[in-house]
């Protein structure tokens, strides 16, 4: 058993592996070193502090008895030392000894280890660009960042703010600066969509269309040349130009913020001679362990398998952490728990609706060689009858040849509701489920949490269908590109006073035989049909079952060439301007 253990990284997973650690052996000695003063924060919470949902600045270190989680709780209520603004400079192996820097007496000293522990985070990346350095231009890492953005805010500093970055710091740190302090604010970002490595086009769309709803500017596919500016004044603009068609613009602004990503802080493992992996991250076996069997990883800084696509990835998320803690911290002592990796579970807050998603977009799928196809959904977060029922959309990815579901997708007004549909599918993504198992996935049931058949089943049912042949569909996006052109023929099959409105603005375009009018009167399409000729006639109702059954039906009649567009018009409000 060891006698010494020292913790690297005193934030998320250094906390609780020595907490865990002390829990169950009261006799171990354990010591964690951080080069910073403000320990054991959240992070996550720092975009809520400037955004005004946290008051104080100590909330996100205090416990939920309002203790500040200090050098003087770690030693007095959990039994173990804590050395602030000490920071580590090199591993020796050999030795077992860490060489630190205590910053605040500028001196050099070791401390020995039996078993070690690497904490130390990541690092926001600095785009090398011109002025990326100057005063006003703040990255979102750490407690100090929060204070500064939040000072210069308060004191009246801010009116203009540019967000480099559509990440979900990025969207996190623009809603707070637009809600509660109205600031101006445009995001940049290099992507063609918010979002890129969470969500696929369609479901990012739901974002960015919220996103302007609210007075956030959005400049997609565009680079950041330059940050205007001195070391006097600070950032005064940001110049960057559109990647189409190279057009420039200049965004004046009293700030910036960089949220362009973070890097995995390993340098000190590269040093010792520790594995990285492809992302920069340490590499880690299922144990937490580095290539030293006496040291182990974890957090922000490790590198892990995505249980999805079977990549190595990082992840840098508190949940994560804390579960890695707990899992480093019970084979130090002897334990032989495991971490296998990760489906990529995510959630985010954007104004008033939430979005969540597991496992791989449809992009990272066919990157990771997988042939997907998908389904989109939209149907009340609750029974239709309860009042204040809402839409919520879901998208859910499989591979065609094995019908492997990899991942889902979801956004609604009711954020937790979204995060629970999520959540229930993303523990079942390791396991390489068949699509059928989230057809007959049992989830509770009562009207005012949800439907009698939940959107997660319906979503299943819809990609179930669409494997077997018999929904065929089309994406939104593409409909109402072709729409826009002039180039399809509709068939809606609402009812006459929905389709009136859409029937008048393309009487060339949109046919209306609502769903209890179609079996008497489907011979009525043969017209339009010898006009369309090789090209498919596309079905819609107000969310997408009603066209769905339309298109089976139409199908035992001989009319096969049909697209459902996937999520009806509902789908198609929550991503673009109303048709009507």
């Amino acid at each position: 058993m060891p006698e010494k253990v020292l913790i690297i990284g005193a934030v998320a997973l250094g906390p609780k592996v020595a907490c865990r650690l002390r829990r169950i052996n009261p006799d171990i000695d354990i010591t964690m070193i951080d080069r910073d003063s403000l320990i054991s924060y959240g992070g996550c919470g720092i975009p809520y502090y400037v955004g005004g949902d946290v008051q104080e600045l100590e909330g996100l270190y205090s416990t939920i008895a309002h203790v500040k989680r200090d050098v003087s709780f770690f030693k007095n209520v959990k039994g173990f030392n804590v050395l602030t603004r000490v920071e580590a400079v090199e591993i020796k192996r050999r030795e077992k000894k860490v060489v630190v820097r205590y910053l605040d007496e500028d001196r050099v000293g070791e401390l020995d280890y039996d078993k070690l522990v690497i904490g130390t985070g990541a690092t926001p990346m600095r785009p090398p660009f011109q002025g990326s350095d100057l005063p006003k231009v703040h990255v979102v890492s750490n407690l100090h960042h929060a204070s500064a953005i939040k000072t210069a805010i308060s004191n009246g500093e801010v009116e203009r703010a540019v967000v480099i970055g559509a990440g979900a710091i990025g969207i996190e740190m623009a809603e707070a600066l637009t809600d509660l302090w109205g600031v101006e604010t445009t995001i940049v970002e290099m992507a063609d969509q918010v979002l890129p490595q969470a969500l696929g086009r369609d479901m990012a769309r739901i974002v960015e269309k919220k996103l302007e709803d609210k007075d956030v500017k959005l400049l997609l596919s565009q680079k950041v040349i330059k940050i205007n500016g001195d070391i006097e004044n600070g950032a005064e603009s940001v110049e960057v130009i559109n990647q189409l068609d190279s057009t420039p613009t200049t965004l004046p602004c009293d700030m910036v913020i960089v949220a362009a990503g973070v890097r995995p802080n390993s340098e000190l493992a590269v040093g010792a001679g520790l594995a990285i992996g492809r992302n920069r991250g340490i590499l880690v076996n299922k144990c937490m362990q580095t290539t030293d069997p006496n040291i182990y990883a974890g957090g922000d800084c490790a590198e892990f398998t995505n249980l999805v696509s079977g990549l190595d990835c990082v992840m840098p998320l508190g949940s994560l952490a804390n579960r890695q803690g707990r899992i480093i911290a019970t084979n130090i002592n002897g334990g032989n728990e495991k971490f296998t990796g990760s489906v990529g579970s995510f959630c985010i807050k954007v104004f008033d609706i939430g979005v969540a998603k597991a496992g791989l977009t449809f992009n990272q799928a066919q990157a990771a060689g997988f042939d997907p196809v998908y389904a989109v959904v939209a149907q009340s977060d609750r029974a239709h009858f309860i009042p204040d029922a809402d839409f919520m959309f879901m998208k859910l990815i499989a591979d065609r040849k094995t019908r492997t579901v990899l991942g889902v997708e979801a956004a609604g007004p009711q954020g937790d509701a979204v995060k629970a549909r999520v959540d229930a599918v993303a523990p079942l993504l390791k396991f390489g489920v068949d699509v059928s198992e989230i057809c007959n996935l049992e989830v509770s049931y009562s009207p005012p949490y949800a439907s009698a058949m939940d959107i997660v089943n319906n979503a299943g049912n819809a990609l179930d269908n669409t494997l077997n042949g018999n929904l065929k569909a089309i994406d939104t996006f593409e409909f109402v590109g072709l729409l826009e052109q002039g180039n399809v023929k509709v068939l809606d099959v609402r009812s006459h006073i929905q389709s009136a409105p859409f029937v008048e603005k393309y009487p060339k375009q949109w046919i209306n035989i609502p769903q209890d009018e179609l079996r008497e009167r489907y011979a009525e399409l043969t017209a339009v049909l010898n006009e369309l000729k090789e090209s498919p006639l596309y079905l819609i109702c107000g969310t997408g079952p009603r066209s769905y059954e339309a298109q089976v039906f139409l199908n035992s009649k001989g009319i096969a060439n049909t697209r459902n567009v996937q999520g009806g018009y509902g789908m198609i409000l929550a991503i673009h301007q109303p048709l009507v």
